[in-house]
C-alpha cells in the first residue's frame, strides 16, 4: 500500500460505510443536482430539486462566494449551460456545469465561455471540431509524484508511457474508474493512456463542437479530482510539476475544419499554420492562464518540446510548435496539432484563439 492510502484522511474512511446511506430511497420528486464551476479552481456544491430538469433552462441561476470573495458585492451567479449524468449517486441525479456572472450582469473575470461561443458562432460555416489531450500527473499524499521513491527519483524515461507493470505504472485504478465516469457522465471521452513521466496520464475529449469539447474538459478536470479524492490522491495540472530534464504536462489541441477535412485539405491545413506562424505570441499569452510564464518552463526546446519564443512546425514532428500527424500527410486532408498549450489552460481561451487566427484571420 503506497503512503498515500496509509496517511491521507479521505483514504483511511471505511467508505463501506456509505453503503447503508447510497442504499437509502430518495424521494421519486427529489433530484439531486452538483453545480460545477470554475473561479481560481474547480467548485461545486448541491441543490435539491423537486423536478427533474429536460434542460438547462429548468434549473435555476444559483449565486456562489467566490475566490476572491472579500466579504462585499462578491456573490457570482451560476448560470446552468450543460447537463451531464451523476456518476457518484446515479439514477435522475445530475451534475450542471455552469458559466459564472458578475452582480452587473456581465461574464466574471474567470469567464471565457461567452466570447468562445461568440467567436464560434461567427465561425459556424467552417464546421470547426477539436480535440483536446490533457495531461496531469498524481500526487502523492506528501506531495511527491505518484508512485516515486520518497528520497530519490525513478529509473529513466522509457518503460513508462503507455506502459504496463508495476515497476512502470501507478494509478491505473483512478485512471480506468474516471474514464467509466466520464462514460457514463455522457462526456465525448476518446481515451486515455499513460505518459513519459512516472505518474503522469492522459485523457482525451472529442472530437466535438468548438464549445462543446471545452465543457466536457472542464467536467472531465472535476470528475478527475473528484474520484482521486476518494483514492486519497491529489492531481496537478501544473505544466512542469517536477524540475529538471523531466517531461511536463500539455493540452495538446486538435484541430480541422470543413476545408481542411475536404480532399486536398492539406493546402488549408498549411494556410492555417501559415496563419498561426504570425501570431505565435498572441497565442502563447492565451495558452496557459498567466500569459505564458506557466508554459515557460515546459516549453523549452527540451523533452519534446518547441523553445517558447519561436514558432516552428512539421510532419509528425513532436518537438515543433505544431504537428501534422503523418496519417494526415498520408491522406492529404484531416487536422492539425498545436502542441503549446499548457495542462492548466482555458480551452475556452485556446479554441476562441485559435478559431480567430484559423477562421477569422485576426
Amino acid at each position: 500500500m503506497s503512503k498515500t492510502l496509509e496517511t491521507s484522511p479521505n483514504a483511511r474512511i471505511n467508505k463501506t460505510l456509505l453503503d447503508r446511506y447510497a442504499k437509502l430511497e430518495i424521494p421519486e420528486n427529489k433530484v439531486i443536482v452538483t453545480y460545477i464551476w470554475f473561479d481560481d479552481c474547480i467548485r461545486s456544491k448541491e441543490r435539491v430539486l423537486n423536478l427533474a430538469p429536460t434542460s438547462v433552462n429548468d434549473i435555476p441561476i444559483w449565486c456562489a462566494g467566490h475566490g476572491e470573495d472579500d466579504g462585499s458585492l462578491s456573490e457570482w451567479y451560476l448560470h446552468p449551460c450543460a447537463i451531464y449524468k451523476d456518476p457518484f449517486r446515479g439514477g435522475k441525479h445530475i451534475l450542471v456545469w455552469c458559466e459564472t456572472y458578475s452582480g452587473d450582469g456581465k461574464p466574471s473575470i474567470t469567464n471565457h465561455r461567452n466570447n468562445c461561443a461568440k467567436i464560434a458562432v461567427k465561425c459556424s460555416a467552417e464546421e470547426p471540431w477539436f480535440g483536446i489531450e490533457q495531461e496531469y500527473l498524481f500526487l502523492d499524499n506528501d506531495g511527491q509524484p505518484l508512485g516515486w521513491p520518497k528520497n530519490g527519483y525513478p529509473g529513466p524515461i522509457g518503460p513508462y508511457y503507455c506502459g504496463v507493470g508495476a515497476e512502470s505504472v501507478y494509478g491505473r485504478d483512478i485512471v480506468d474508474a474516471h474514464l467509466r465516469a466520464c462514460l457514463y457522465s455522457g462526456i465525448r471521452i476518446f481515451g486515455t493512456n499513460a505518459e513519459v513521466l512516472p505518474g503522469q496520464w492522459e485523457f482525451q475529449v472529442g472530437p466535438s463542437s468548438s464549445v462543446s469539447v471545452c465543457d466536457d474538459l472542464w467536467v472531465g478536470r472535476f470528475l478527475l479530482q473528484r474520484i482521486a479524492e476518494e483514492f486519497g490522491v491529489s492531481v496537478t495540472l501544473d505544466p512542469k510539476p517536477v524540475r529538471g530534464e523531466w517531461f511536463g504536462s500539455g493540452c495538446h489541441t486538435n484541430v480541422s475544419t470543413k476545408s481542411m477535412r475536404a480532399s486536398g485539405g492539406i493546402e488549408a491545413i498549411n494556410e492555417a499554420i501559415e496563419k498561426l506562424s504570425k501570431s505565435h505570441e498572441k497565442h502563447i499569452k492565451a495558452y496557459d492562464p498567466n500569459g505564458g510564464k506557466d508554459n515557460e518552463r515546459r516549453l523549452n526546446a527540451g523533452c519534446v518540446t518547441a523553445p517558447i519564443d519561436k514558432f516552428s512546425s512539421g510532419i509528425a514532428d513532436r518537438s515543433a510548435s505544431v504537428r501534422i500527424p503523418k496519417t494526415v500527410a498520408d491522406a492529404g486532408c484531416g487536422y492539425l496539432e498545436d502542441r503549446r498549450p499548457a495542462s492548466n489552460c482555458d480551452p475556452y481561451m485556446v479554441v476562441a484563439t485559435m478559431l480567430s487566427t484559423i477562421c477569422l484571420d485576426e
